[in-house]
Parts: C-alpha cells; sequence; structure tokens
C-alpha cells in the first residue's frame, strides 16, 4: 500500500460519526501506560538508592491493577463504563498522591507498597474500555461488510498510539524525575489520567450499553482467551525486564539519563511496524501472525543479552520491537473473534491484566537479580519470558484457530 493509500485508510477510520470524542481523550488517559512502571522505578530507586525495592513497588502497583483490572472492565460491561470509570479516577489519584508522599517522607518498606497497591487497584483499564468502544461504534456505523477491515484498522490504530507512548513516556518521565525531582515523572502521570479519563467518560454517544450476563458468564470460560492471557503474560515478563535490564546498562555504561531514551527506542521498530500492519491486507490468519511475532520478539531478546556497548542496545532494542504491535494486533483480533459481545471490555481488561503480571514478573525479578549479578541478568529474564510466551502459543494453537484471514479480519 502507498502512503497516500495509508493516510487515506486512516482518515476513514477517524471520520467516522462519534470516534473523535473518544479517541483522542483515550489516547490521553493511556499515556501514563508507558510512565507508571518506570516512574515507580525512578521515584524509590532515586530516594533509596535500591533496584530491588524499586522493582517490588513497581510490581506492587503492576499486580494490584493486573487483579483489579478484569472485575472493572466486568463491572463496565454490566454497569457502563461512566460509573466506573469516574469512581476510578478518583482512588487512582488518591493512591499515586500517596505513594509518591510515602516515598518522600521515607515512609517504611511496607507502607511504599500498600499505596504503590491502592494506586494500582484504582487504574481503570482504558484500554479495554476504548477498544470495546471502537467495537461498539463501528457495529453501529459501519457499511455494512466493511466491519472487519474497520475493526483491523481500528486496533492498529490504537498500537500506534500505544507505541507512540512508548516512545514519548520513558524518555519524558526520566527527563523529568532525573531533571527535576524523584516524583516528577509519576506526577505528570497522575495529571494526564485524570486529563484524559474525565472527558472519555463524558462523551455517551460511544459508550457500549451496559449488558446483563448470568452468573458464569466471564470471559475466562474461552480457552483460546486462556491461552492469549498466558503468552501475554510471558512476552510482558520480557518487557518488564528489559526495562529493568536497560535502567541498569544505561548505568553500567556511565549514561544513566539515557535508560529512558533506551527504552523509547524498543517501541520505535513498533512503531513503524504498527503501522505498516494495520495499512495492508493479509492473508495468513491472526493466529499464524501471531505466533511469528511471538517467535520473533522472542529470538530478539538474544541480542538485547549481548549487546556491548550503548549503540549496538539501541540497535537491538529497535529490531525486537519490531515484533511487539504485530504480535499485539494479532492477540486483539483474536480476542475480539473468539470472546462473545457480551464480555468484550472484560475481555481486554483481561489483556491488560497479562500485561501487568507480566510486568510485574520481570521487573521484580530482574530487579532482583540486578542488583547482585548486573544487567546481564535481567535480559535472561526476558528471554525466559519470550520462551515461555512462543511455548504456550504454539502448544495451545489449536484453540486459537477462528478461520479467519486478513481479507476477513482487515488489518487485524
Amino acid at each position: 500500500m502507498t502512503r497516500d493509500g495509508m493516510i487515506a485508510g486512516y482518515r476513514r477510520l477517524l471520520a467516522i460519526p462519534d470516534v473523535r470524542g473518544f479517541f483522542l481523550p483515550g489516547l490521553v488517559a493511556r499515556f501514563p501506560l508507558a510512565m507508571r512502571p518506570i516512574g515507580c522505578i525512578l521515584l524509590v530507586s532515586g530516594l533509596t538508592g535500591s533496584y530491588a525495592l524499586a522493582g517490588a513497588t513497581s510490581a506492587a502497583l503492576t499486580v494490584a491493577q493486573a487483579i483489579a483490572s478484569p472485575r472493572l472492565g466486568w463491572l463496565a460491561d454490566r454497569l457502563g463504563q461512566r460509573r466506573v470509570l469516574l469512581p476510578a479516577l478518583a482512588g487512582h489519584a488518591l493512591g499515586l498522591a500517596s505513594l509518591i508522599l510515602a516515598a518522600q517522607l521515607g515512609a517504611p518498606v511496607w507502607l511504599l507498597l500498600v499505596t504503590a497497591a491502592l494506586a494500582g487497584a484504582t487504574v481503570a483499564p482504558v484500554n479495554a474500555m476504548v477498544l470495546a468502544r471502537w467495537t461498539h461504534v463501528i457495529r453501529r456505523r459501519a457499511t455494512p461488510g466493511d466491519e472487519g477491515a474497520l475493526l483491523g484498522r481500528a486496533y492498529a490504530l490504537e498500537n500506534v498510539g500505544t507505541e507512540v507512548f512508548f516512545v514519548v513516556g520513558p524518555f519524558l518521565v526520566t527527563l523529568l524525575a532525573l531533571g527535576l525531582f524523584p516524583a516528577a515523572g509519576l506526577l505528570a502521570a497522575l495529571l494526564l489520567t485524570v486529563a484524559g479519563g474525565v472527558p472519555l467518560a463524558a462523551h455517551r454517544p460511544s459508550e457500549p450499553p451496559p449488558v446483563a450476563t448470568g452468573p458464569g458468564a466471564g470471559a475466562l470460560r474461552v480457552t483460546g482467551l486462556r491461552v492469549i492471557m498466558l503468552s501475554f503474560i510471558g512476552s510482558a515478563t520480557l518487557f518488564g525486564a528489559i526495562e529493568v535490564g536497560l535502567v541498569a546498562f544505561a548505568d553500567e555504561q556511565g549514561r544513566p539519563a539515557l535508560a529512558g531514551l533506551l527504552i523509547s527506542l524498543f517501541a520505535v521498530g513498533s512503531l513503524v511496524a504498527a503501522l505498516t500492519y494495520g495499512a495492508r491486507q493479509w492473508r495468513w490468519p491472526p493466529e499464524r501472525r501471531f505466533a511469528i511475532a511471538v517467535g520473533w520478539l522472542t529470538a530478539g531478546t538474544v541480542p538485547i543479552l549481548l549487546a556491548p556497548d550503548l549503540p549496538w542496545m539501541a540497535l537491538a532494542v529497535i529490531v525486537a520491537g519490531v515484533a511487539i504491535a504485530p504480535a499485539v494486533i494479532a492477540g486483539s483480533t483474536l480476542i475480539e473473534a473468539l470472546v462473545p459481545p457480551a464480555v468484550l471490555t472484560e475481555s481486554f481488561a483481561w489483556y491488560t491484566t497479562a500485561t501487568a503480571i507480566g510486568l510485574a514478573v520481570g521487573a521484580a525479578g530482574a530487579g532482583w537479580l540486578v542488583d547482585g549479578y548486573g544487567s546481564r541478568a535481567a535480559f535472561a529474564v526476558a528471554s525466559a519470558g519470550g520462551a515461555v510466551s512462543l511455548t504456550v502459543v504454539l502448544a495451545g494453537g489449536r484453540w486459537l484457530t477462528t478461520g479467519a484471514t486478513g481479507d476477513r479480519r482487515g488489518g487485524g
């Protein structure tokens, strides 16, 4: 597809009525996704000097988010997003402010972990809510026959936004935390969360109507969703370990301020891949694309593990990052194809949960090992996470078969 054709396809998507009312606030509200984990690490390590405690605090936040996110998604499916999003925003603001205050005052470890857990448990599953809004609006507004292509392109566009966050977010939070004061990055994340979340909650035309379901109708009854979630846990373990490893690697190289840049470069390859992936029609079914992307991501940890200096590390993280967007987009397409519409928000929230669990495992494990063995140990954890993800996809492939090709699902 030509550049003009690619741009025209995305313009057509954004021209659908009601899209811009939730798309832009959703972008702002999701920006802190790329800021909170590294923000926690920089806050606690900057004030205590301990990577282990920093990793544990970040893990407490992400584990609490992992536990609460599907429940919040379940409530959003049944009560409506607005009735869930606004209270969650208030609770998150209280939790994150408490964490920052506890860290600044040198509070005991248990209090740091409790406040981090409170902040994580009240992170609304904005990504799941936005994906559910895309599905609702496109099914309501799209021309018959165009739904699959538009949904695939919408998932790709959301992933482009996510990759921009992961290019800019870590660099921004590192710049703020190291250039101003350790809590500056998390404060910026809090402001963005509220600034995007409030208008998103207020946009009623795009909000999916509540759906009443009987007991036992949860999303995890779908075996294919469980396979995808386990795979995402492994991939996110890779991400969490690499973040900690890159912070430590930059410090070992005598350039700690470049940690955010290295983490951002991890998303550069994914950003380019997302734009290209979402603009073309794929003949391979999404389950095959998913397996190939996870395999690439796993293999990409080897050059990262072996990189001798900053220039080689920069190149290695870009190459590995190319696989991120295809894996996430194909995984989202599989979720939409495999689960009933009544549990769609909850299903996408389980993706957020799997990501949070993996990030927590990767950050905590890598942080503990970095203190004793250096950055290479963190990258070894990343390789192990990728291997687990690939094994799950290959072993559970029969539950991921949808029969959908790229022509039916569009860019997804």
